[in-house]
């Protein structure tokens, strides 16, 4: 059954009709559509109204008290394009994005720049020296720029030579003047990432300036300053005893001071009466906890009037 003109009020038509194929095709009236106006050339097409309003397609929510819309350029952009939508869902974090080609396929792409990071490992090396050592993190692509900021001055320094070892993992040579620095390390497609705090110190280890071997013969039982070691660098530097002779009450029975380097003692030697060699070794560490052992000598003597330094 067909129909001509306007169907009879009385004569609904129903799903059973549609799904027979009693109706072909129909075409809505534009006196019966608000603005914009619709048709199907075959796809859905939504028209401007001829003036200035773009079309748009509305999508409200259940209630139809407000929605969201797609619309159109504007008339002067002149633009006639089709956009496809992807084959499948992305995952988290990406957006569409088109291919960059006429036919304008959407695709899924992170919406993240894949930035590389520098992990925060503290390393400190030798100062205006050439120096290879190695940078870890993440994302690393072959082969990146690698600098090395100052933390006081901003100055920067690039690494003078990059072996790419992996994505984690790149070793790199510098000579960089005494100080602490943050690393930055710049893939090739100008993504970049820099290390949260300064991990690389530049720092001179402890040299020792008082020569290795005897300190000196002192008097068993003396009393007072015995000794004072020295050492230098470009940080502050504390001194200890890496064995258990100078300081110990039953042997040397000295004290050593860490901050001066002064050895003093209240009974030189203890409890023993015998002339004695000690020897024991120091330790000289700087800021950085770079550190430089030596090894040193005090003797203890007895006779005649038992008392007296002699170096």
């Amino acid at each position: 059954m067909a129909y001509v003109g306007k169907t009879p009020a009385a004569t609904a038509l129903t799903s059973n009709d549609l799904a027979d194929g009693i109706v072909s095709s129909s075409k809505i009236s534009s006196d019966a559509v608000t603005n914009p106006k619709t048709e199907f050339t075959p796809g859905l097409e939504v028209k401007g109204d001829g003036a200035s309003a773009d079309g748009k397609i509305i999508l409200n929510c259940s209630q139809n008290t407000h929605g969201v819309s797609i619309q159109s350029p504007a008339h002067a952009a002149g633009q006639s394009y089709n956009l496809i939508l992807p084959t499948s869902v992305g995952v988290n974090g990406q957006v569409l994005a088109t291919n960059g080609t006429n036919s304008n396929q959407l695709t899924w792409v992170d919406a993240v720049e894949a930035k590389p990071t520098v992990a925060n490992v503290s390393q400190t090396i030798a100062p205006s020296t050439n120096v290879t050592f190695n940078i870890t993190g993440t994302g690393f692509v072959s082969i990146p720029i690698v600098e090395f900021i100052k933390s006081d001055t901003g100055a920067i320094t690039r690494a003078g030579a990059v072996s790419f070892t992996s994505s984690t993992s790149l070793s790199v040579t510098t000579n960089i003047a005494i100080g602490s620095y943050y690393v930055r390390v710049e893939n090739n497609d100008g993504n970049a990432g820099r290390s949260t705090s300064a991990i690389i110190t530049a720092s001179t280890a402890p040299t020792w300036t008082t020569a290795a071997g005897s300190l000196g013969t002192v008097a068993g039982d003396f009393s007072g300053t015995v000794a004072t070691v020295a050492a230098t660098s470009d940080s502050a530097i504390t001194y200890s005893e890496t064995t258990s002779v100078l300081t110990d009450a039953g042997q040397a029975n000295c004290v050593l001071n860490s901050t001066t380097g002064v050895i003093t003692t209240t009974d030189f030697g203890g409890a023993s009466t015998t002339p004695t060699t000690y020897t024991f070794t120091l330790r000289a560490t700087d800021a950085e906890n770079q550190t430089a052992d030596r090894v040193f000598t005090l003797t203890s003597s007895f006779g005649l009037n038992n008392g007296g330094l002699f170096n």
